[in-house]
């Protein structure tokens, strides 16, 4: 982790959308840590599903939730009004392309209207690593970074249709905020684990907790990039704070096979029914492809590594209820060396 909370933000008022996600939900918590105010955009205040927000250290002062909907223009206006920034978090997470693209591009078109209108500093937009390495021209020796955007034909014929919204999202964002004349800095992270502050397992976390449960016998011969949650928010913060960050910023710290994931699941964990057989045996052992997060790290960005990363999200599963904790499992934590 970079620098420690500070008074950064005390003032200012941010407007987080979709604040009861995975990642939003810890953008709010680093926000009212810095001093911010912030105003969360959820589908319903009143949802149980938020009370982990409302207990935030700081949310009873400095956050308040408003009932907004990424389609509805009236409600995202009432909710960035006065704002000095914005993050826009919210996007469908799915492979209907009903559901994924039309919410994401409208939605996003809607965030940056709206931000103009109210003349905030700058927005920050949650992207993803789907609207990067999606291209089956990109060579082996290629390093991913900022520059690399997928090939929509590719999402589309692969029927990826959650890279497909992500990428064209963030193409409409740029192109509006160039319109409109918005200060717009995007984000684009990785596989997202690490401690869940919200109530229900969200889909990067079904990624791993798939492997402790014995519902997945086999481990696909694929390779998969990886950050942690805390990072990912800090990421946010970070480019919102500093007047001279700007463009995209991939956020990454490792890329491993699924071969290496199980391995250190299965060290770290060994109760657990882990699986030891790769699901394609025939086939070339999936080679991770090379990238490049320095833009993050001129901004002080440390990353937590990998195996810190995996290790946080068991004990979340296991200290939330979404995983049984072995009866021979060490009860004293343990620290991960990189």
């Amino acid at each position: 982790m970079p620098v420690d909370s500070t008074s950064a933000g005390t003032g200012q008022t941010v407007c987080v959308t979709g604040a009861g996600g995975f990642i939003a939900s810890w953008i709010v918590k680093l926000l009212l840590e810095r001093g911010y105010s912030v105003r969360g955009t959820v589908r319903n205040p009143d949802d149980p599903k938020n009370a982990h927000l409302r207990a935030l250290e700081g949310a009873v002062e400095r956050l308040r939730l408003y009932r907004a909907d990424l389609l509805d223009f009236e409600s995202l206006r009432e909710a960035i009004k006065g704002c000095d920034g914005v993050i826009h978090t919210a996007s469908p997470v799915t492979d209907d392309p009903e559901q994924m693209v039309e919410p994401a591009v409208d939605g996003t078109k809607n965030v940056i209207i709206a931000a103009a209108e109210a003349k905030v500093r700058r927005v920050v937009f949650t992207s993803s690593i789907g609207a990067v390495y999606m291209d089956p021209n990109r060579g082996p020796d290629v390093v991913v970074d900022e520059s690399c955007w997928s090939d929509l034909d590719f999402c589309k014929n692969t029927r990826n249709w959650y890279c497909y919204g992500k990428a064209v999202a963030e193409q409409a964002a740029w192109e509006v905020a160039k319109e409109k004349e918005v200060d717009l800095v995007v984000v684009n992270p990785v596989l997202v684990l690490g401690p869940l502050l919200q109530a229900t397992v969200n889909a990067s976390i079904i990624h791993i907790l798939k492997y402790l449960t014995g519902s997945a016998k086999t481990y696909a011969n694929s390779v998969q990039a990886y950050v942690h949650v805390r990072d990912v928010a800090m990421a946010h913060i970070l480019v919102l704070e500093t007047p001279s960050a700007s463009g995209r910023y991939l956020c990454a710290e490792s890329v491993l096979h699924r071969g290496e994931v199980v391995e250190i699941l299965g060290k770290f964990f060994p109760e657990y029914p882990v699986p030891t057989k790769c699901s394609d045996e025939v086939k070339p052992k999936a080679k991770p492809y090379k990238f490049s997060n320095q833009k993050l790290r001129d901004l002080g960005l440390e990353f937590t590594p990998v195996k810190q990363c995996l290790y946080d999200t068991v004990k979340s599963l296991q200290e939330n209820g979404h995983l049984s904790v072995p009866a021979a499992q060490q009860e004293e934590p343990v620290r991960i060396q990189a």
